[in-house]
């Protein structure tokens, strides 16, 4: 590739926007006018757009949601724990397709009945998902919690309390079951915990959105701490295994989060994308990290979506997507501390495919950071390419902290409708974790934002925001959070995050028309 002609440091980018800044108090009143009444023009624009649309979604979402989906009555042991052995489970597969039988393994702390009620999660005029399916009077029993194998793996081999054969009228989407029990000890209180699926077709269709599971497996602590972090050897090594085959705890970071029993990461960091998104209209379809070890199925559609934490992939979904975006897909990382670790999968016990994880290594080719995670945590089995030449910036270290997003281009389109200029923030929109030091020598890349984050509240390290070309006319864009989505929604089940001593705002125009500019151009 060749090097790019637009030397500009960060610092010179980050001084710009400071002057801009300062010259944006002198104009205010003007300004203020003038943005208010883009924004409003630019919704209404988007409006008419959304009016438009008729697909899979906006029929889906057409149809009556639920008004009671989320989790009441949650509780962990030990109280400082992870699992709720009152009722937990989790499914067979991580993605299934409609006429596809999936197993859903469920164990009870009593032998009394428990229900089991399906909801797909989309926007649904703002109650946030849709009742699909109950089976009542499921008999319940307490199933083993297995003993720790090699490399500190946890694997359930439970028979499934229920066979689901997914209709066909089922369209893709994530799918939670929450899971009651009919009573407590007391004979009048019940206990809830959910379980989630995928449900993917192979339908062209214009956004297919990557759910980051492999990421929500490798933090699953259940039943007792147990993650890849927490090896006695490091908690950032190569040491421990992870399977999909034990329920999700209870999400163990930066926040107190009940709805996450069983959920795994995605009510908190992608559910508001998947709400927005079938809000407007758009024609999106879902997939698991597992479906990406190849790229047919992104070839399928415009726009592929990295959201949220996404921090884990095998190899082969880094060549996958990186054949996406050479042949005309245009990747949008709506995350932060992607691509950062390889994570080859390797079978369960009973021969399928898929189902447990390690972190094999860094990201970063023979670049300073990968080097740096080397001999911090290493030694690594695995090294992956350099993921700033995938995705227009690099897992730094610190990756971790909160800032503010700060606009260092404003006459890119991405900010068309948005009333921001040069020096403009959108506070607290950086966090937890990120990326920065994009490739000096990537064709065409461009810097749109970018600032200061500080992990600990003073500890400080330089993010990056970038869009380049890809060779089609399509393009890869690096938002560089993983809270870009908590500027979109903020649905029912849903909690705001805070690390680091800084917070999202929740949802902000700004962010949402940004993103709108992102799909129109990548689906155009």
């Amino acid at each position: 590739m060749t090097r790019k002609t637009d030397h500009s440091t960060r610092r010179d980018l980050l001084r710009k926007a400071s002057v801009g800044a300062t010259a944006g108090l002198v104009s205010g009143i003007i300004d203020t006018r003038r943005v208010c009444a883009t924004q409003v023009a630019a919704e209404k624009n988007h409006e008419d757009s959304d009016a438009e649309r008729d697909n899979f979604i906006t029929r889906e979402n057409a149809l009556p949601g639920a008004t009671d989906w989320q989790l009441t009555r949650v509780r962990t042991e030990p109280a400082d724990g992870v699992r709720c052995p009152a009722i937990e489970g989790f499914c067979t597969r991580q993605s299934v397709s409609a006429g596809e039988t999936l197993g859903i393994c469920v164990s009870t702390a009593l032998a009394k009945p428990f229900k089991l009620e399906i909801f797909r999660t989309g926007y649904y005029g703002g109650r946030g998902a849709r009742l699909m399916k109950t089976i009542d009077a499921i008999q319940g029993q307490q199933l083993e919690t297995p003993a720790q194998a090699e490399k500190q793996l946890r694997e359930c081999e439970w028979k499934p309390a229920v066979e689901l054969k997914v209709p066909g009228d089922w369209i893709s989407g994530v799918y939670v079951g929450r899971l009651t029990t009919e009573s407590d000890e007391t004979g009048f209180g019940y206990w809830q915990s959910y379980v989630v699926f995928i449900v993917k077709d192979e339908r062209p269709a214009d956004v297919l959105f990557q759910c980051s599971d492999n990421t929500w497996q490798a933090y699953n602590e259940w039943p007792l701490r147990d993650s890849v972090y927490t090896h006695p050897k490091g908690n950032q090594g190569p040491w421990a295994d992870v399977s999909f085959d034990r329920p999700y705890g209870k999400y163990p970071q930066i926040f107190d989060n009940p709805q996450t029993i069983g959920s795994g990461e995605w009510l908190c960091f992608e559910y508001p994308m998947a709400y927005w998104l079938e809000k407007h209209g758009y024609d999106v379809t879902y997939c698991s990290n597992s479906d990406m070890l190849t790229p047919e199925r992104g070839l399928k559609c415009k726009a592929f979506l990295s959201v949220g934490h996404d921090e884990y992939w095998d190899l082969r979904q880094y060549h996958s997507v990186t054949t996406m975006r050479d042949q005309g897909v245009s990747l949008l990382f709506l995350s932060g501390n992607s691509v950062c670790w390889v994570s080859p999968f390797r079978a369960s016990a009973n021969g399928q495919q898929n189902r447990i994880l390690f972190r094999g290594g860094p990201y970063g080719g023979d670049y300073k950071w990968a080097e740096l995670r080397e001999q911090q945590h290493g030694p690594f089995p695995h090294r992956g390419p350099d993921e700033g030449y995938l995705m227009g910036a690099r897992n730094v270290d610190p990756v971790n902290g909160g800032g503010d997003w700060v606009c260092t281009l404003p006459d890119h389109w991405l900010y068309e409708g948005t009333g921001l200029k040069l020096g403009d923030t959108i506070p607290g929109l950086i966090g937890w974790e990120y990326h920065g030091d994009p490739p000096d020598d990537l064709a065409g890349l461009q810097i749109v934002a970018a600032g200061t984050a500080l992990q600990g509240g003073r500890n400080p390290q330089q993010w990056t925001s970038t869009i380049y070309p890809g060779p089609t006319g399509n393009f890869v864009f690096n938002a560089s959070t993983i809270w870009w989505c908590q500027g979109l929604s903020s649905p029912p089940g849903h909690m705001l995050p805070w690390s680091h001593w800084s917070r999202p705002h929740g949802p902000d125009d700004r962010v949402q028309t940004m993103t709108h500019n992102l799909l129109r151009r990548a689906l155009a």
